[in-house]
């Protein structure tokens, strides 16, 4: 039987969770069937299969995986049948295919172990009297039983970032399906708790006994006509937010912590803008571009001009872009998407609305695949529809900067003299200070806006 294991589904997935089986234990899989619904760091997605055969499940619904780590066995049941055992044992780390493995229990008379149980078993020392030992640090009691502390329920790759930051995942409570520690657990470990079990860890090391606080004894209190703060807000729901949340949550706040961001502001008319759109309704209402598509085209043509804003900074240098690749955001229901218009400075503006329409279909409807939302080099956010005149952003890492794109309104200005009424719309552009200074982002917007006040441009 063939391995099939957790595929990498974007270039920055490092785990999935199987949300479902779309193919039964023991059923017939064909090659290119839907075999598994995953859920990863970008969008939820199914999985075809690449091989032929009986499927025999290794992970469960709600299992939080590496890439690379054992989910299933195709093939025929009749041959050498595979270890049974928990999921786990990295592999190889597919692009996105299943790798086929050697048969498990091949010749030589060894236990069946698989070696997914032999990588997820724990090493132990042993005492002279051939004993198991405990771990050090364990309660004496255990010690004495001969039994070791129940092992945390974490991911992979959970593991290996709190060994590299010395976190005890003992102390973690995981945010996984099923209690299961994550990379966003071991990420938020307070610091005051690290250097807590670093005081621990040196005092007991010099056998000597970490201080404690003393404990003042309790006085007697009156009693309180105050409510109890833990009810004052009624009965507590807790909802468990999803991979794709948690990496929203996680990616924003690794980016507000990171990049020294600042926001310049301006108005445009659109008159003139809304003057084409009229025009192109006439021709073919039901291609006709939205406003948001034009704002996407005058950026791309914008960039092209300034291509230091089309860049990442990384390690102490700018990595320059040669492709200008925008990403437009796309609200859902309970998560926010953000598909890519690739090469929108190349692209004719009719063509850019219907691949927006189309993106946007392909993320409500839950059919939008890894590469539609990788490879974005800037974003373009649009809150217009709600009636938001103007916001700012966060912005998406590594990109360098993201427009926040109004409500169009009429609004009274001063024109020849006179007080007149005319379309307008606010954009905001946040930048990252270390790839754009003051100057070069102010003579960006005003691009942006140069194009959307005169847009014959943008249909040539």
């Amino acid at each position: 039987m063939v391995e099939i294991v957790m595929p990498r589904l974007s270039d920055t997935m490092e785990e999935g969770t199987i949300l479902r089986w779309l193919k039964r234990d023991g059923e017939q899989v064909r090659r290119g069937e839907e075999l598994v619904e995953i859920e990863t760091d970008k969008a939820t997605m199914n999985y075809l299969s690449d091989q032929e055969g009986v499927l025999k499940t290794v992970a469960r619904e709600g299992d939080t995986l590496a890439v690379g780590e054992l989910i299933a066995w195709v093939g025929d049941p009749s041959s050498t049948t595979p270890p049974g055992g928990e999921p786990g044992g990295a592999r190889a780390a597919p692009d996105g295919a299943a790798v086929g493995g050697g048969v498990p229990g091949a010749e030589g008379g060894g236990s069946g172990a698989s070696a997914a149980q032999e990588l997820a078993a724990t090493p132990r020392e042993q005492g002279a009297d051939g004993r198991t030992a405990a771990p050090a640090g364990a309660p004496a009691a255990a010690a004495e039983a001969g039994a070791a502390p129940q092992r945390p329920r974490a991911s992979p790759l959970a593991r290996r970032m709190a060994r590299e930051r010395g976190v005890d995942l003992r102390t973690l409570r995981g945010s996984g399906p099923g209690g299961r520690i994550v990379k966003a657990d071991v990420l938020g470990a307070p610091a005051a708790q690290l250097a807590g079990d670093d005081e621990r860890h040196a005092a007991a090391a010099g056998g000597v006994a970490p201080p404690s606080e003393a404990t003042p004894a309790a006085e007697a209190q009156p009693p309180s006509s105050l409510p109890d703060p833990m009810r004052a807000k009624g009965e507590t729901r807790t909802v468990e937010l999803g991979r794709t949340q948690q990496t929203i949550a996680r990616r924003m706040a690794e980016s507000k912590a990171t990049i020294p961001d600042f926001t310049l502001q301006c108005e445009v008319d659109m008159e003139e803008c809304v003057a084409l759109r009229s025009e192109l309704k006439r021709i073919s209402s039901s291609e006709a571009p939205t406003y948001n598509d034009m704002v996407v085209k005058s950026c791309a043509l914008a960039l092209r001009e300034h291509p230091r804003a089309n860049s990442s900074y990384r390690d102490g240098a700018l990595q320059l872009y040669s492709r200008i690749n925008i990403g437009v955001a796309v609200a859902t229901q309970d998560a926010l998407v953000v598909p890519t218009v690739f090469d929108a400075d190349t692209k004719a503006l009719g063509e850019i609305a219907r691949e927006t329409r189309s993106l946007a279909a392909s993320v409500r409807d839950g059919t939008i695949t890894p590469p539609q939302l990788g490879g974005g080099t800037f974003t373009v956010s649009n809150l217009g529809m709600y009636g938001i005149t103007s916001f700012t952003a966060i912005i998406n890492p590594p990109q360098a900067a993201i427009l926040t794109v109004g409500a169009l309104e009429a609004r009274v200005v001063a024109l020849d003299g006179e007080p007149a009424v005319r379309q307008r719309m606010t954009l905001n552009l946040v930048c990252d200070h270390r790839v754009l200074y003051g100057a070069d982002a102010a003579q960006l917007l005003a691009r942006i806006r140069e194009l959307l006040q005169a847009p014959a441009a943008l249909t040539l």
